[in-house]
């Protein structure tokens, strides 16, 4: 890449828990290696240490540290550790994930020793350009936020209302989200500081309805747009494990969420929940449970300089039933699926969708 210009390669949630995890990356290296910069969701703790939160934790939320190893596999920069998962075995599991992370040479984003400390960006400079990347939660269980002086997660929390949208009994009311004033706010004032100290502004958020197709919740939007005001050039989302909308926002672009890159689950108790919104789950992907759609995906791609995002693309991406996410090209009569289920999920939101060789280019309409 030409000087004062850098590429930033984005992905969801990383972080199987069946081994062996070096074949998992196998078919997805090149396309990772041929970036700047590699961003991901560190879905896990990796850690022999912690106590599981038994009001809410999950007993897959910890995985043993060598494990690990598929971050450096991958080549990733910078993590996001700001989830639902990074507090379910307590503080303890958490720092040492850091610890473990940063360690290998990753920076991490989004949790820390405290409030002051999960709020600070992760700024990388390559090519003359300097990225800040901050993260943020707002799918996390009460006490999972870091405080002055408690570990944990940098929250963007949402409260949630309910209206009748019609007078018969029983129809499923308007479910409306709003942002906590207080951690947008925050944000707000993160990104406006990250702002004066690098070119480029990256927002992680960790949010959203997870496994219903192209459902967006109101604080989302709401968080986007007063994201991109206060001066962030770009926003990768994840948590929903299955891929949503891209949307343009005066012109930039938000990633509601990215998908699965690389993580397994065991068998869960999501049953239930498949039964009530009536999600299909995929019985060729029995270790990552989380419906047909979550074997899609993509890689988000930015060419960014000093004046902020030059270019915002996806690589269209399809996870194989060994749970290897495979780059697909131009083409191939899936690459053009995943297309159509992009513009599909994107529809309600500003658009257009542009094939230049194997990647999407992403413009307002």
């Amino acid at each position: 890449m030409a000087e004062n210009s850098v590429v930033l390669v984005g992905v969801g949630d990383v972080g199987p828990v069946f081994g062996p995890v070096e074949p998992l990356s196998s078919l997805v290296r090149p396309a990772l290696a041929a970036a700047d910069i590699r961003f991901g969701n560190c879905e896990r703790v990796f850690s022999d240490l912690g106590t599981l939160n038994h009001q809410g934790g999950s007993e897959h939320a910890r995985v043993k540290p060598h494990m690990a190893s598929i971050f450096t596999d991958c080549g990733f920069d910078v993590l996001s550790v700001a989830n639902n998962h990074a507090m379910d075995w307590g503080p303890d599991a958490l720092m040492d994930t850091i610890a473990l992370l940063r360690k290998k040479g990753i920076q991490t984003v989004g949790a820390g020793r405290n409030i002051e400390e999960a709020r600070q960006p992760a700024i990388i400079e390559r090519n003359g350009v300097k990225i800040a990347f901050l993260a943020y939660c707002s799918v996390l269980h009460e006490g999972y936020e870091a405080t002055k002086d408690k570990v944990g997660i940098a929250p963007l929390r949402a409260r949630t209302y309910y209206e009748p949208i019609s007078y018969p009994a029983g129809l499923p009311p308007k479910v409306v989200t709003v942002p906590y004033e207080n951690d947008m706010e925050a944000m707000v004032n993160d990104i406006k500081a990250a702002k004066k100290a690098a070119d480029v502004v990256v927002v992680s958020n960790h949010w959203g309805v997870q496994m219903i197709p192209r459902l967006i919740a109101d604080y989302q939007t709401i968080a986007a747009e007063a994201t991109f005001k206060a001066g962030a050039d770009l926003i990768l989302g994840h948590h929903a494990h299955i891929p949503k909308a891209i949307g343009v926002h005066d012109g930039k672009v938000c990633f509601y969420s990215l998908s699965n890159f690389i993580v397994s689950s065991p068998p869960t108790a999501k049953g239930e929940f498949a039964r009530r919104y009536g999600i299909s789950r995929d019985p060729a992907y029995p270790k990552m449970d989380y419906g047909v759609d979550a074997k899609h995906t993509l890689i988000a791609k930015a060419v960014l300089t000093r004046q902020g995002v030059k270019k915002a693309s996806f690589l269209p991406v399809l996870i194989d039933t060994e749970l290897r996410p495979e780059v697909l090209r131009h083409g191939d009569p899936r690459f053009d699926d995943n297309l159509k289920y992009m513009d599909w999920a994107s529809e309600w939101f500003d658009h257009k969708f542009t094939v230049e060789g194997d990647e999407v280019v992403i413009t307002g309409k």
